[in-house]
């Protein structure tokens, strides 16, 4: 079967598929934690930046555990790109490798991430990721890859020498900025399974993309975003 090795900014919206692969959490999603901090998202949620926000913009502008809530703990920083990963059974993915999808993926220039563990009731995590551009190229990024991931129900990747197979299926994002995307991951490996879910939400020139136990992400989605759009 053919193999090729996607771009960087694709497998980074596959790695976040795997972010709980390490601890190998159990199939079950989390349940979303029983205590929220205040919702400041309800009057910012709607804030659309009108210009490209830069990194350093980018980074005020990520949620802290103080916008969490008890529980929370800030992981450190890694680089979630790999070379030695391969996607293997998913055409539409295997497309978008080497230099056809320079230009139209989420390898842009201005970004920031942060990752969380909660501890409230199981070992979880939740991630969020922030992106800047103009309106079009996010939008067609975006698309592109997300359309790509659940254009196949079932297929693998490789990590280094690690098998994982890969379930997607394709879910109704909150009706939440100008653009929507969510998708349910199911990643197996070694017998054991683990479900991230991930959202994403374009509003003008920001995308804001929240990974991790699908309680969790539908717990901070539009938080996130009204963080994002309007810092405090």
């Amino acid at each position: 079967m053919h193999r090729r090795s996607t771009t960087t900014a694709v497998l980074a919206l596959t790695a976040l598929t795997l972010i709980t692969l390490p601890g190998c959490s159990t199939s079950a999603p989390s349940p979303a934690p029983t205590t929220r901090t205040a919702e400041p998202e309800a009057a910012s949620a709607n804030s659309k930046p009108g210009k490209v926000l830069t990194t350093e913009q980018l980074r005020e502008r990520l949620l802290n555990e103080a916008d969490l809530g008890q529980g929370y703990t800030r992981k450190p920083e890694r680089n979630s790109g790999r070379d030695d990963v391969t996607v293997i059974g998913c055409p539409a993915l295997e497309k978008l490798g080497g230099d056809a999808a320079a230009g139209g993926s989420l390898d842009f220039p201005n970004r920031a991430k942060a990752a969380f563990t909660y501890t409230g009731s199981a070992d979880s995590e939740v991630s969020q990721e922030l992106y800047s551009d103009t309106g079009t190229r996010l939008s067609a990024g975006t698309g592109r890859i997300f359309d790509a991931m659940v254009s196949c129900p079932v297929y693998q990747v490789v990590v280094g020498n690690t098998p994982v197979k890969v379930q997607t299926q394709k879910l109704t994002a909150p009706a939440l900025g100008d653009e929507q995307w969510s998708q349910l991951i199911t990643s197996t490996t070694g017998g054991r399974s683990s479900i991230v879910k991930q959202t994403a939400i374009r509003t003008g020139t920001l995308l804001v993309i929240v990974s991790g136990s699908p309680g969790l992400v539908d717990t901070h989605v539009e938080k996130a975003l009204g963080k994002a759009g309007s810092p405090s």
